[in-house]
């Protein structure tokens, strides 16, 4: 398998907000920049996106280090809460929904597609491509032609004041 990096990160204008997602993608050297900007969403959201966009540009099952300053992405994966999640139809332990299944259920059937290792990095604290997501995150979603996150406008009444 081969062995790729991937850095990601969220950012929101606002929670909720405009918003966007950046993601680094490193493999042998090399990399590749993913970002997109949204006109409605949440921070949690984008975090999810970055990752879900960074797994899904692989074009093969491989072997994947993906680093995130989301305790809510990597915290929820490591410590398996998603996967009771969805075993649970979308309920949490204290039997309230989960936020985010759409988002979550992507992200899960990617994970058993690659073998992922997730870690957590602090934000803001100086780590070259978490600053560099960042500024690919904040830099959509301050940019024009902004997509729509269909289904937390439709949850949320498509209210974009």
């Amino acid at each position: 398998m081969k062995k790729v990096n991937i850095y990601t990160d969220g950012a929101c204008r606002g929670n909720p907000g405009k918003g966007g997602y950046g993601t680094v993608l490193e493999y042998m050297g090399k990399e590749k920049e993913l970002s997109a900007g949204y006109r409605l969403t949440t921070n949690n959201r984008m975090e999810l996106m970055a990752a879900i966009e960074g797994l899904s540009a692989l074009k093969e099952p491989c072997e994947v280090v993906l680093y995130s300053d989301s305790k809510y992405l990597v915290d929820a994966v490591n410590l398996g809460w998603a996967v009771n999640w969805r075993k649970n139809g979308w309920r949490k332990g204290d039997k309230h929904f989960a936020l985010n299944p759409d988002l979550w259920e992507k992200l899960l059937l990617l994970l058993e597609k690659h073998k992922v290792t997730l870690v957590w990095v602090k934000g803001h604290a100086g780590h070259a491509y978490n600053e560099r997501c960042d500024v690919l995150a904040t830099t959509a979603a301050d940019g024009d032609g902004l997509l729509v996150d269909s289904v937390f406008e439709a949850l949320n009444g498509g209210d974009i004041s």
